[in-house]
């Protein structure tokens, strides 16, 4: 709730639109019912969002599209190594990287030497060496799902992203995106990242931290709670959407 609401505040304070995307690429770990849970709790909390909801299990061509693309720049290859394999080391240290490229395999993508900087509107200034400090990183699953790396990157070009604001837990994640848009020829979206919330003992509030679901029926409170953390104005309880309107139109307007 923190991201969703932190950027559909700053969609509306620079007269931008704000689109809603259900990463369902993982099958075997969906939830039914999950993404109709998520819809209803955003329209409780009044953050309503522009066009369509875009599904990425109906993605699946897009993503291909962009495979082929790196496959014929040879930036690709199967991976044999399982979990196992790499026990005890954080970056993947390309074991595979001359084996090919076999379709029932893990398929990675050859990250490049070189520093990849952006300007983070939240964090300032950041660079990262990725194929140092990620390794090379996996675009499809052996199981033939798509990673997140590769649909996210695709999806926020055909979307035509100009901003993304999300939690500074995926602060890291954003080196590899870049890169990744630099090899497909593809705009690079400015980026936000805005503190995640905590529990006691400095762990991101989370279902596997127990952290306590979030009902509508508590909007207003739980809206001032999110409003403070991220430093915005907080409002008196109301309804969602007016407490919503009421804090954007407070805020000074950023072309």
């Amino acid at each position: 709730m923190v991201a969703a609401v932190a950027s559909w505040v700053d969609a509306r304070v620079h007269g931008g639109t704000w689109h809603v995307r259900i990463d369902d690429l993982d099958p075997p770990r969906e939830v039914p019912g999950a993404a109709d849970d998520i819809l209803r709790t955003l329209e409780g909390f009044g953050l309503q969002w522009e066009g369509a909801v875009v599904y990425q299990s109906q993605r699946h061509g897009a993503y291909q599209e962009a495979l082929a693309q790196l496959r014929a720049r040879n930036l690709l290859y199967g991976c044999h190594c399982s979990r196992a394999d790499r026990a005890g080391e954080a970056v993947y240290p390309g074991t595979c990287r001359d084996r090919g490229l076999p379709e029932d395999r893990a398929i990675r993508l050859r990250m490049g030497q070189g520093l990849v900087e952006w300007e983070d509107r939240e964090a300032g200034l950041c660079c990262r060496e990725v194929q140092g400090e990620q390794g090379d990183a996996v675009v499809r699953r052996a199981d033939g799902c798509w990673a997140y790396l590769l649909a996210c990157v695709v999806d926020d070009a055909a979307l035509g992203v100009t901003d993304v604001v999300r939690g500074a837990d995926l602060l890291d994640a954003t080196a590899g995106q870049i890169r990744l848009q630099q090899l497909l020829s593809l705009p690079t979206p400015r980026y936000r990242h805005v503190p995640v919330m905590r529990n006691p003992m400095g762990q991101k509030w989370s279902k596997q931290t127990l952290a306590p679901p979030v009902e509508v029926e508590q909007a207003p409170q739980v809206l001032q709670e999110v409003l403070a953390w991220l430093g915005l104005p907080v409002v008196a309880p109301a309804a969602p959407a007016a407490m919503l309107e009421e804090v954007v139109a407070t805020l000074p307007w950023r072309p």
